[in-house]
C-alpha cells in the first residue's frame, strides 16, 4: 500500500502511517482545490489495479478525507487540521467507501461523544479494557450446557462497562472492528482450552464474525493461526455468520468450505431477518441455524412469528442442520420450542451473558444432567 501511494507523491509531499490501514498524506504546492480535486482522483485510481498475492488478484479500496490549510496556518492548528480531514474520511465511509470528500464545517456537528468513544476504542484494545462474556447455550434433548457464545464488553475506565450496541457499529465503520474481532476470537478460544485443561466438558465456543472480517482474503489462514497459538482444536470453535455475508457466493462458497475442512463449524446467526434467498443453505457448509430473537419475543402473540419459528426449526432439521432460538426469557417461549424440537436454547431464561468467573461457576454447578433439569424447570 505505502509502495504504492508513494508512487503518486511529488518529491516535497510527506506520507505517513497513522495506524492499522491509515495513512496521511500532506501535499505541498497544491494550488487550488481543482488541482487538489485532481490528484486525490491519482490516488483513487492507483488501487484500480489489483494487488498479486500468491499469484490471486487482490483488490483494495480507499477512502480520503481532504482539508484544504493555508501556508499562515498556525502550528498548534496542524492538530484540528488532521482531525478535520478524519471527519471527512468517516463521511466518506458511512456514504460506502472508495470515494473522497472535502471537510466542510457542517462535519463539525459530529457528536463530541462519538468522536471520544471512536478516539477511546482504538487504545482499548492495548489497554486490556475489553472483557468476553460467555452465554450458556442449553441442549432440549439433554437439559446440559452444550455451548456458549462469546460476547463482548468494553470496561471504560471513565464511562464503565459499555454494551457492545454502543461501539460495534462504530467499530465497523471504521475499520477497527478486524483487530477487535481477531481478539475476540482469539481470547475466545484461549479461554474454551483453559477450561478443558482444567476438566470441565469440552464444549464449543461460538465466536460472532464480522462483515469486514468475513471479507478478509486470509481469513481462513488467521483463524487457523488462532488455533495454533491457544491449542484450541477446531471442532470447539463455531463462527457464526449472518445471512447477509453469504450475498458473493462464490467468495462465500469458497470460504466457508475452507473453514469446514479446517473442522470449524459454522452457524448463521439472526436467521430470517436479512439475504431472503435459500440458495445457500443447500450449496453451503452450514452447521446450524439460529432463530433470531425478534421471532422468539413475540412468538406466544403472534402467529405469524409462531409458524416462522416453527418453519425454520423443521427446515434446519429436514437439511440435517442444528437449529438453535437465542432471546428465550419465558416459560412459555420455552415450552412452545420444546413442543417444536428446537434442538438448543440461549436466553435470560436460563441465564444472561456471565463474566468468565461467573459462568465458570454456573459450567461447574450444572455439568451434571440432574442440576441442569432443575435449571431448565425452574
Amino acid at each position: 500500500i505505502a509502495d504504492r501511494l508513494l508512487r503518486s507523491m511529488t518529491e516535497n509531499d510527506v506520507i505517513a502511517r497513522m495506524e492499522g490501514d491509515e495513512f496521511i498524506c500532506f501535499m505541498t504546492n497544491a494550488g487550488s482545490e481543482e488541482e487538489v480535486t485532481e490528484r486525490v482522483r491519482q490516488l483513487l485510481s492507483v488501487f484500480e489495479e489489483p494487488f498479486e498475492l500468491n499469484d490471486i488478484p487482490v483488490h483494495v479500496t480507499m477512502s480520503i478525507g481532504v482539508k484544504l490549510i493555508h501556508e499562515d496556518m498556525r502550528i498548534h492548528d496542524a492538530g484540528l487540521a488532521v482531525q478535520q480531514a478524519d471527519y471527512a474520511l468517516s463521511r466518506v465511509k458511512e456514504l460506502g467507501k472508495n470515494g473522497y470528500l472535502f471537510f466542510v464545517p457542517e462535519m463539525n456537528d459530529r457528536p463530541l461523544e462519538r468522536i471520544t468513544l471512536e478516539h477511546d476504542m482504538r487504545k482499548a484494545l492495548t489497554r486490556g479494557e475489553f472483557e468476553l462474556y460467555y452465554q450458556p447455550q442449553v441442549d432440549m434433548s439433554t437439559c446440559r450446557i452444550v455451548g456458549m457464545e462469546a460476547l463482548v464488553r468494553w470496561n471504560h475506565p471513565e464511562r464503565g462497562l459499555i454494551p457492545p450496541g454502543e461501539f460495534i457499529s462504530l467499530a465497523e465503520e471504521n475499520g477497527f472492528i478486524v483487530a477487535l474481532g481477531t481478539w475476540i476470537m482469539e481470547e475466545a478460544c484461549r479461554q474454551n482450552k483453559q477450561w478443558q485443561d482444567e476438566g470441565l466438558e469440552r464444549i464449543p465456543v461460538s465466536v460472532n464474525l464480522s462483515v469486514r472480517q468475513f471479507e478478509m482474503n486470509n481469513l481462513t489462514e488467521t483463524v487457523q493461526e488462532v488455533l495454533q497459538r491457544t491449542g484450541l482444536e477446531p471442532q470447539y470453535l463455531d463462527l457464526e455468520i449472518t445471512e447477509s455475508m453469504t450475498m458473493e457466493v462464490s467468495r462465500a462458497s469458497q470460504t466457508l468450505r475452507k473453514l469446514k475442512d479446517m473442522g470449524v463449524a459454522i452457524s448463521i446467526d439472526d436467521f430470517g431477518t436479512g439475504y431472503s434467498s435459500l440458495h445457500y443453505l443447500k450449496n453451503f457448509p452450514i452447521h446450524r441455524l439460529k432463530i433470531d430473537r425478534s421471532f422468539v419475543r413475540d412468538l406466544q402473540q403472534d402467529p405469524n412469528d409462531a409458524a416462522i419459528v416453527s418453519a425454520i426449526i423443521a427446515l434446519g432439521h429436514n437439511m440435517n442442520m442444528q437449529v438453535i432460538a437465542e432471546g428465550v426469557e419465558t416459560k412459555e417461549q420455552l415450552v412452545f420450542l420444546q413442543n417444536n424440537q428446537c434442538d438448543n436454547i440461549q436466553g435470560y431464561y436460563f441465564s444472561p451473558p456471565l463474566p468468565r468467573s461467573g459462568f465458570e461457576s454456573l459450567f461447574r454447578r450444572y455439568c451434571n444432567q440432574e442440576a441442569m433439569q432443575c435449571f431448565v424447570h425452574k
